[in-house]
């Protein structure tokens, strides 16, 4: 009896180990109970898993600069890699005198990918844990956030766990109002320079999102960025919806440019954002 005590003592140790390795406590993949219900290690090499991935393509949205493909994202030696890369290639969807932005250019200058697990994997209510490493260069945008199931933006609801551009970490949910494709927004912006860390971006850091019935909070590496009350996320457009009541999936990608990404122009290419891991746990 002893002997097997001892046996699986080290074996619990050894699981420890192993998380800590990877960046991950034990302590705190459990707290509050949580149990672990999905997740990718990203251990086999090559092309991302198919049965939890799927992607965008093209031109997507913000005025982004990149043209989104698979092709920008693997996994190499444990890590996803998603890769933004300087390209010249003709757009196949140009179309001359057009004043639309995603066929009125007539060359593809930057590619990079944005994965989801959109009619894969959704959740309502949990732990949502990523461990990775961006890139703070000028005008990368590299984001890990989720969208609900049903309704159109914002109406579907939007959370950034970790969003990052022009020299600000940020951590937002946004739900819909009255007037479409117009959300109200719930952000928080730390600036890098007062994580008081001028190596900061040169190492891996844990993201993280505990949402229940009643809140959802933000965390990098255990520090809360901010805290919204389901309460205050009904849909402000006299519908009485919640899209913090429903499934959400995931998405992870590395955007340049756009809306808010600012001025990539100086920032030699290729960048990457590495994803050690992304966990989904749920209390039992």
């Amino acid at each position: 009896m002893k002997f097997i005590k001892y046996s699986i003592g080290l074996f619990c140790l050894s699981i420890g180990f192993y998380q800590a390795a990877k960046g991950q406590t034990l302590t705190a993949d459990t707290a509050g109970g949580y149990k672990l219900v999905w997740a990718d290690e990203f251990n086999t090499e090559g092309v991302p898993d198919v049965s939890n991935w799927q992607y965008e393509q093209g031109f997507v949205r913000n005025h982004e600069l990149q043209w989104y493909q698979p092709e920008n994202a693997r996994c190499h030696k444990g890590m996803l890699v998603i890769e933004a890369q300087k390209v010249h290639q003709p757009n196949p969807n140009y179309v001359a005198q057009s004043t639309n932005w995603k066929t009125n250019r007539q060359f593809i200058e930057y590619t990079s990918s944005s994965m989801n697990t959109r009619n894969l994997h959704q959740w309502q209510y949990g732990r949502m844990v990523m461990r990775g490493r961006i890139d703070t260069d000028a005008g990368l945008w590299p984001a890990f956030w989720t969208l609900g199931v049903t309704q159109p933006w914002p109406s579907n609801g939007e959370i950034d766990i970790m969003e990052y551009y022009r020299g600000k970490l940020l951590a937002n949910i946004a739900c819909g109002t009255a007037t479409p494709s117009k959300a109200k927004w719930y952000s928080t912006a730390k600036p890098l320079p007062e994580f008081n860390d001028p190596k900061w971006s040169k190492k891996f850091h844990v993201w993280r999102m505990d949402w229940d019935k009643t809140a959802i909070s933000l965390y990098v590496d255990d520090l809360l960025l901010n805290r919204v009350e389901l309460k205050n996320l009904v849909n402000q457009d006299s519908t009485g919806f919640n899209p913090f009541n429903q499934p959400h999936y995931i998405l992870l990608n590395l955007t340049l440019g756009g809306d808010n990404g600012g001025d990539v122009s100086a920032t030699h290419l290729p960048k990457r954002f590495e994803v050690d891991y992304v966990r989904v746990y749920q209390q039992q």
